[in-house]
C-alpha cells in the first residue's frame, strides 16, 4: 500500500528532518506538512493524505486526535512523541490514533510501526496473559509455549513471550535458542526504545511467535528495574495482539506488576500431593482484593489424572473457585517434542494435552471477542 502522509509538527528542525525520511522511505510520500494546526485541519484535506503523523507534545495533544479525526475520517493517524510514554501511548490509542512513534524516527522504523497496526487493525492494544504459579513447579514453561502455537495457529495473529522468570527462567531452553539479547538489555534500553526498535530484542521460534528471553544468569535479575519492566510490558502490546508472560513463582514485585498490568492473569498449580489446594486458595486470598477478581483471574490445573469434567469439577468444589482450564499429565509427549526441537501440540495435535491447551486458545480467543464487543 502507499502512504500519502500528512505531516503535523510544531518544531521547524525536526518538521524538515521527518520529511525527509518520509520522502525517502518507498511507497511513502509527503502530500502535505504543517507546523500550525488549525492550519492542517483547514488546509490539509485538499491533499487527501490516508496517514497522518500527528505530534501530541503540545497543548491539549491527545484533544487533537478527536479533531483530526473528524477532518480526515480516511485516513489513519500515527502519533509521535519524543520518547516512549506508555500512558500517552495507551492514551493515543483509546482515543482512536492506531500506534504511537518516537521521533525522530528512520524510514524502517516508520514502515514496521504502519505494518503493525496494519496487522493488528483497530483494536486497541494486546491481551496480556500473565502466568503465576504459588509455588513453582508448575509446567508453567509447557504450557505457555505451546498455548502461545495455539493462539497463533487459531488466530494468524502475532504472539510474544516474554520470560520474565528472572533467576530460573527457561524459556530459551525451551525453544533451543541462543540469544544475542534478553530481558536485560531490552529492559535496560526501554527508555530509548520504540515498539518498532523494540521488535529486534524478541527472537522468533515459529510463524508469530516470537520470545524474549530471560536473564543469562540469576544473579543478573538485579538488573531489571521494576518500573522498567512495566513499560517493556506496555509497549510490547504495540507489537502482538497476545503478550503471553512467565513471572517467578510466589508474590514478588515481579510477579506483582506484571499480574496488575495483565488483562488475565493465571494461576497455575500442578497437582502432585497433598498441599497444591491449600497454596493455591493462600493465593486466591491475597488476588481477592481485586475488586474484578473472577474476571482477571482464572486457575488452571496441570498434571490432572483423570483429566475429565468430573476431576474439574471436585477440584473447584475443594478450591471454592471456578477452574479454567485442567491440563492432563503427558510428560512423554512434552519430553518427546522438546527432543525433536518441536511443540507437544505440533507432534500430537491430537492428544489430550493439545486439546486441551486448544481449548483454553479458544477460550482466551472468546473472552477478547467479549471484550472487544462490551466495548462497542
Amino acid at each position: 500500500m502507499d502512504y500519502r502522509v500528512l505531516l503535523m509538527e510544531s518544531d521547524r528542525l525536526m518538521l524538515e528532518r521527518l520529511s525527509q525520511v518520509i520522502n525517502d522511505t518507498p511507497n511513502f510520500s509527503l502530500a502535505a506538512r504543517f507546523q500550525n494546526v488549525s492550519d492542517a485541519l483547514g488546509q490539509g484535506a485538499v491533499f487527501n493524505p490516508n496517514l497522518i503523523l500527528l505530534d501530541i507534545e503540545q497543548p491539549d495533544g491527545m484533544g487533537l486526535i478527536d479533531q483530526f479525526k473528524r477532518a480526515y475520517p480516511g485516513a489513519a493517524i500515527l502519533c509521535m512523541g519524543e520518547k516512549w510514554q506508555a500512558e500517552n501511548a495507551s492514551q493515543s490509542v483509546k482515543a482512536g490514533a492506531k500506534g504511537y512513534i518516537i521521533k525522530p524516527f528512520t524510514g524502517m522504523e516508520l514502515q514496521e510501526t504502519v505494518e503493525t497496526f496494519s496487522r493488528l487493525g483497530g483494536d486497541a492494544g494486546a491481551e496480556t496473559l500473565v502466568f503465576f504459579s504459588p509455588k513453582g513447579k508448575s509446567g508453567k514453561t509447557t504450557l505457555i509455549a505451546n498455548l502461545a502455537m495455539s493462539l497463533a495457529r487459531k488466530t494468524r495473529e502475532p504472539v510474544g513471550i516474554i520470560d520474565a522468570d528472572l533467576q530460573f527462567g527457561d524459556m530459551a531452553v525451551f525453544f533451543n535458542l541462543a540469544p544475542q539479547t534478553t530481558i536485560v538489555e531490552a529492559v535496560r534500553d526501554v527508555r530509548f526504545l520504540s515498539p518498532a526498535s523494540l521488535r529486534s530484542y524478541f527472537m522468533p521460534v515459529a510463524p508469530n511467535v516470537s520470545v524474549l528471553c530471560g536473564t543469562p544468569t540469576p544473579n543478573m535479575m538485579d538488573k531489571i528495574a521494576i518500573d522498567r519492566l512495566e513499560n517493556l510490558i506496555a509497549m510490547s502490546r504495540s507489537l502482538f495482539r497476545y503478550v503471553l508472560i512467565d513471572v517467578p513463582s510466589g508474590f514478588n514485585p515481579t510477579s506483582i506488576a506484571a499480574a496488575e498490568a495483565s488483562s488475565t492473569t493465571f494461576m497455575v498449580t500442578m497437582i502432585n500431593g497433598a498441599y497444591e489446594i491449600d497454596h493455591t486458595k493462600r493465593a486466591l486470598d491475597v488476588f481477592r482484593d481485586w475488586k474484578d477478581v473472577e474476571e482477571r483471574l482464572k486457575v488452571i490445573f496441570t498434571r490432572v489424572e483423570p483429566c475429565d469434567s468430573r476431576s474439574k469439577m471436585e477440584l473447584a468444589q475443594k478450591l471454592g473457585y471456578p477452574v479454567t482450564e485442567i491440563i492432563p499429565n503427558e510428560y512423554t509427549i512434552v519430553s518427546d517434542a522438546a527432543d525433536k526441537g518441536k511443540m507437544a501440540t505440533d507432534i500430537r495435535p491430537d492428544s489430550p494435552l493439545s486439546r486441551q491447551v486448544d481449548r483454553l486458545a479458544d477460550h482466551i480467543i472468546g473472552r477478547r471477542h467479549r471484550i472487544r464487543w462490551a466495548a462497542v
